[in-house]
């Protein structure tokens, strides 16, 4: 793997960087405050071509490698994780999945809309009572001539309001576990389907986080996503590439809680001089600025296996455990050398924190991610 970007690289984490001062960094606290991302970002993200990274040009994507990708979402990351979020899903798990397991007009009618920020998706598999457990989702699709009808309810579903589309698993037959379990591409406006936003959350205030519930929502059967049974592998490979994103925002809250304490520990004089040259801060600081490095670098790893075309679930899985976990230690370390300015939301590191936080849970527990890690390399499966 080649460290050094190339030009188009470069160019697209500056165009991200200069997006994010400009559209997002400005109104990050607002809209935490608010629990409310201006939904007008979504085409603003569109127009600038964020929306259809590595999505074919012929269905209105802006193409690219996993690595540009990657560094758009951490500098998205470093201004607002909730505006991350939209991008992560919306793209990395309803369109990207589409693009590689779609009909040609699924493709055709969904990825143009997707891509442009017209239209939002989003990706309907956690359940009230199926987490980490996805494969036992007890939410059901039966046919009915030539449609389908689904019943059953979602929980915790990034842009669930805001969405077009759901990319929604079901059980389509009484297999047990991930053989019965089939995907569909659901519109958020068929009748039956009423959407509820979770209100209160800790962290990722601004991001539209949802509860589904679907009362006999009937598709037609064109709306099933790969062939029937498969649906379980089409949620497992779009969670793979979206450890990634999740590691990759990761790695961009990291680098605003380090840059954050730079700046406030060159400011701040204490003892008759700035904090700086306080060797347990300096402590502090240098921890953090290898946890950051350590995050991209394995980040960077996952985008160019996946870019050579080579195995990287595993990788992924590394990826997101180390920069989930070194997200909350640098946003915790932060608040530390701000001290009790840190508590108050004046200062951006306590959002940081409780943005951070929820890293660990979704897309795969820390917990969830040594059993697969463990698994790799020893070939025996845990319990």
């Amino acid at each position: 793997m080649d460290l050094e970007l190339s030009p188009e690289q470069s160019a697209a984490r500056r165009l991200a960087r200069d997006f994010v001062e400009r559209e997002v960094a400005p109104y990050a606290t607002e809209w935490d405050r608010a629990e409310a991302v201006d939904r007008g970002i979504v085409r603003k993200l569109g127009e600038t071509g964020f929306l259809g990274l590595t999505v074919p040009e012929e269905y209105g994507g802006s193409a690219g490698d996993h690595l540009t990708y990657v560094l758009v979402t951490e500098e998205l990351g470093r201004g607002d994780s909730s505006v991350r979020g939209i991008v992560s899903v919306s793209l990395g798990l309803v369109a990207k999945s589409i693009a590689a397991w779609g009909s040609e007009d699924q493709k055709r009618h969904w990825l143009p809309r997707l891509t442009s920020g017209e239209a939002v998706g989003c990706f309907g598999l956690t359940e009230p009572g199926t987490g980490s457990d996805a494969a036992n989702l007890t939410t059901r699709a039966v046919r009915d001539g030539g449609d389908w009808v689904i019943d059953g309810a979602k929980m915790f579903i990034t842009n669930g309001t805001w969405a077009d589309v759901v990319l929604l698993f079901a059980r389509t037959n009484d297999t047990p576990g991930h053989k019965g379990v089939s995907a569909f591409l659901v519109p958020a406006d068929a009748p039956g389907l009423t959407r509820r936003e979770v209100h209160g959350k800790l962290g990722l205030r601004g991001q539209a986080t949802a509860e589904l519930v679907l009362e006999g929502v009937r598709v037609p059967a064109s709306a099933m996503v790969a062939p029937e049974g498969k649906g379980f592998s089409v949620a497992m490979s779009a969670l793979a590439k979206g450890r990634m994103s999740v590691a990759a925002g990761c790695v961009g809250i990291a680098q605003a809680a380090l840059d954050a304490a730079v700046a406030y520990a060159g400011e701040r004089e204490q003892f008759g001089g700035p904090i700086a040259r306080h060797q347990l801060v300096q402590e502090l600081i240098s921890d953090m600025a290898v946890d950051v490095d350590a995050a991209r670098l394995l980040t960077w790893r996952v985008a160019d296996h996946i870019d050579r075309g080579l195995p990287f679930a595993t990788e992924s899985s590394v990826a997101k455990l180390y920069a989930s976990e070194a997200a909350v230690r640098c946003a915790n370390a932060a608040l530390q050398v701000f001290g009790g300015y840190g508590y108050i939301d004046e200062y951006p590191v306590g959002k940081l924190l409780r943005d951070a936080r929820v890293m660990t849970l979704y897309e795969g527990t820390s917990q969830i991610h040594k059993l697969l890690i463990g698994r790799a390399l020893t070939g025996v499966s845990a319990f």
